[in-house]
C-alpha cells in the first residue's frame, strides 16, 4: 500500500476485539518505532508495552480514554538523553517521542491493528502505576488492538480544512 493510501485508511479506533496482540505483532510495531528518526539520533524514546489484563486494569486508572483496548504502548523519552537546541535550550524529547508514536501508529494500521493516540492521561498516576522513573517523561499513549467488527471512524475523520488555510509560503 502506498503511504498516502495508508494515511487515508488509518483512523482512530475506539472499539476493539478483546484479544491481546501477539508478541510478533508487537515486535513489528516496536521495530517501526525503533527505526524512527530522533534528534542527532540520540534515541531518547522509552516505550512501555501494556499487554496483560493486569496492566490494562492499571491503565484504566490513569485515563478514561482507554476504550477497553487490550493492548497499549506508552511512549516516553529520557530527559537526560535528548538533543538540546543551543539557542534557547529547547529539547527534542516531545518531538522525538511524537515521531516514534507516529511511526508505530502507521505500522499498526499497515498490519491491520487499530490504534488511537491518547494524550488525555494522568502522567502522575501513570508514573505511580507503572513505576516510571523521574527522568522518563510520558508523552503519548497508543491504545491498540484488532478493530471490532463494527468499529468505524468518527464523523469528522474525513473533513479537512482547505489547504490555503494551513499552508503559507515565505510569510504568514
Amino acid at each position: 500500500m502506498d503511504f498516502t493510501e495508508l494515511a487515508k485508511k488509518r483512523y482512530s479506533v475506539r472499539k476493539f476485539k478483546n484479544t491481546h496482540l501477539p508478541d510478533e505483532v508487537i515486535d513489528k510495531i516496536l521495530e517501526a518505532g525503533h527505526l524512527a528518526p530522533t534528534g542527532c539520533n540520540y534515541q531518547p524514546q522509552r516505550i512501555l508495552v501494556i499487554n496483560t489484563d493486569e496492566s490494562c486494569l492499571k491503565l484504566k486508572s490513569c485515563t478514561k480514554c482507554h476504550f477497553d483496548a487490550p493492548t497499549a504502548m506508552l511512549v516516553c523519552y529520557n530527559k537526560n538523553e535528548c538533543w538540546t537546541r543551543k539557542y534557547d535550550g529547547a529539547t527534542c524529547g516531545i518531538v522525538d517521542a511524537s515521531i516514534v508514536t507516529t511511526h508505530m501508529m502507521l505500522k499498526a494500521a499497515e498490519i491491520g491493528v487499530g490504534s488511537t493516540w491518547v494524550m488525555h492521561f494522568d502522567p502522575f498516576k501513570m508514573r505511580e502505576e507503572f513505576n516510571i522513573p523521574e527522568e522518563i517523561e510520558p508523552v503519548a499513549l497508543l491504545v491498540m488492538g484488532y478493530p471490532a467488527d463494527d468499529a468505524e471512524p468518527k464523523n469528522l475523520h474525513n473533513e479537512f480544512r482547505d489547504e490555503n488555510e494551513i499552508v503559507f509560503y515565505e510569510t504568514f
